[in-house]
């Protein structure tokens, strides 16, 4: 059986671009294509395309084999306060209100991944799927991603093959890096967690720009890194989908079904 490792690179934008680079750098031993998370107005800061070096820099990342997926748009949780004590934990405590897409309604959803899309194409940059900030993805969100030409989308643990949301399970290795604590639970997790994924097919490494300014997590990361390019065939993240047709892609769009939302790093 083929075992395969992939790499995303979350919150790629013009204000985390210098600490992106240190992590492509990172990376750049390991001969990894990489999936380039882009959020297009990332709070509210530089918009992508008013940043011509930023957009030609991810030009050519795309040119040498990576891939670029829509990650939000502005990576803030703006939606309806919480209703539950539940959904405030996980998108006020766990992700620090950066769940853009956990609670919008399916109206407001649409808008937004049309609008994300729309940007990237223009900048020359269309996006392979789309990646939720924080992996939250509501039941308006979810409805909004049925109704788009978005291949796939994701959480922390599974790919979905949009629009019938078929699972890809896809396991990934993530830090926390808010805190010290943060930090060193992470990284007694994920050794744990690589180790207990040595049977998956799949298994996906998620790099945050945060991590660049912590050189313990970057040597952690470098160990992991290793230990996957050993044992298993470096894939982008789109190569686990099904090959889509033309009459699979022009079927009624069924709605999207419900999953638990998962742990997130942020």
């Amino acid at each position: 059986m083929t075992r395969d490792w992939s790499v995303s690179l979350h919150d790629v934008a013009p204000a985390t671009w210098p600490a992106c680079e240190r992590l492509l750098a990172l990376l750049a031993p390991f001969d990894v294509p990489v999936t380039l998370l882009v959020t297009p107005h990332y709070r509210h800061g530089r918009r992508l395309d008013e940043d011509a070096g930023v957009v030609r820099a991810l030009r050519a990342r795309v040119a040498r084999g990576d891939e670029i997926a829509l990650h939000g748009y502005f990576h803030e949780d703006d939606a309806a306060p919480p209703a539950s004590l539940r959904d405030w934990y996980a998108r006020r405590v766990l992700t620090a209100s950066e769940g853009e897409f956990a609670a919008l309604e399916a109206t407001a959803a649409r808008r937004r991944l049309l609008d994300g899309t729309r940007l990237l194409v223009r900048a020359g940059l269309p996006p392979a799927g789309f990646v939720a900030p924080a992996w939250l993805l509501g039941p308006g969100a979810r409805a909004a991603l049925a109704t788009t030409d978005l291949p796939y989308t994701c959480t922390r643990d599974a790919l979905y093959a949009l629009p019938t949301f078929d699972e890809i399970r896809a396991p990934s290795l993530v830090y926390s890096t808010r805190s010290w604590w943060r930090r060193v639970a992470s990284r007694r997790w994920n050794r744990r967690r690589l180790a207990s994924l040595a049977a998956e097919p799949r298994v996906r490494v998620a790099l945050h720009p945060a991590e660049s300014a912590y050189p313990a997590v970057l040597a952690e990361w470098t160990g992991l890194l290793a230990a996957l390019a050993r044992d298993r065939r470096p894939v982008l993240e789109s190569a686990w989908l099904p090959v889509r047709t033309s009459s699979s892609s022009a079927r009624a769009r069924p709605p999207a079904p419900a999953w638990p939302a998962p742990a997130a790093a942020g």
